[in-house]
């Protein structure tokens, strides 16, 4: 029964995993972060060229 404690003892020690995924969790907010950042970038650029292209409809057309 000891040599099997041993291992879990020395895993539950071990501070190597928790930093792991800490640092996954990090980078998973941070990834989310930039989507979001770029969805919302994508939004706007589109919009812009929307108006755009109806300014430019309108001119042509009136004429």
């Amino acid at each position: 029964m000891g040599s099997l404690m041993q291992p879990l003892l020395s895993f539950l020690k071990n501070e190597d995993g928790p930093t792991a995924v800490e640092y996954a969790l990090i980078l998973s907010a941070i990834l989310a972060a930039c989507l979001l950042a770029v969805q919302t970038v994508g939004r706007v650029t589109q919009s812009s060229f929307e108006y755009s292209k109806q300014q430019i409809v309108s001119f042509m057309q009136s004429e």
